[in-house]
C-alpha cells in the first residue's frame, strides 16, 4: 500500500507544480497600452483629419472676418480727419460693435471646435473600450487593464501586454 501511495503522491505533486508554473505563464491579468491604441488605430488618424479640416475651415472664417474688420479700421483712420464729430463717434460706435460681434463669434467658434474635438476623441475611445471588451470576452479574460503612462500600471510583464494584438485586431475591423 506504501509503495502505491508514493509513486501517487509524486505524481500529484507534479501536477500541482505542473499546474501552478502554468498558471504563472498564462496570467489572466493583461494590460494594453491605451496611448499606443490611440495613436496607431487608424480610425483616429481619419477622425483627427476630418475634424483639423473642419476646424482649420472655421478658423478662415474668423481670420476673413477679423482681415474686414482690420481694412475698416484702417480706412476710418484715414478718413477720420475729414469726418464730423458725429460721423466720427458713429464710425468709432459702429467699428466697436463689430469688433465685439467678431469677438463673441471667435469664442463661439474656439468653443465649438473644443466640442468637435471631444465628441470626436470619444467617439475613437468608445470604439477601443467596445473591441477591448469584446477581445477580453472572446479570449476569456476577466480584466484588461488600460495603461496610459500617468500611473495606474506602474509595472507589467511584457507577455501580458496586449496592445499589438487589440491594435490589429482594431485596424482589421476598421478596415472592413
Amino acid at each position: 500500500m506504501k509503495k502505491a501511495s508514493l509513486p501517487l503522491a509524486i505524481i500529484a505533486i507534479l501536477i500541482a507544480l505542473g499546474s501552478i508554473f502554468y498558471n504563472q505563464n498564462t496570467s489572466k491579468f493583461v494590460y494594453v497600452d491605451v496611448n499606443k491604441l490611440l495613436d496607431g488605430y487608424k480610425r483616429t488618424k481619419v477622425v483627427r483629419a476630418e475634424f483639423e479640416a473642419k476646424a482649420k475651415t472655421l478658423k478662415s472664417n474668423v481670420d476673413s472676418l477679423v482681415a474686414g474688420w482690420q481694412k475698416e479700421l484702417k480706412l476710418y483712420e484715414k478718413e477720420r480727419a475729414k469726418m464730423s464729430k458725429k460721423e466720427l463717434a458713429l464710425k468709432q460706435e459702429l467699428l466697436g460693435n463689430k469688433q465685439q460681434q467678431i469677438n463673441n463669434y471667435q469664442q463661439a467658434i474656439q468653443q465649438q471646435v473644443q466640442e468637435e474635438d471631444k465628441k470626436a476623441t470619444q467617439t475613437v475611445i468608445n470604439d477601443i473600450n467596445d473591441f477591448v471588451k469584446e477581445y477580453g470576452k472572446k479570449k476569456g479574460y476577466p480584466i484588461i487593464f488600460g495603461a496610459s503612462g500617468s500611473g495606474n500600471i506602474m509595472y507589467a510583464d511584457e507577455k501580458s501586454d496586449l496592445t499589438e494584438k487589440v491594435l490589429e485586431g482594431l485596424n482589421a475591423e476598421f478596415g472592413n
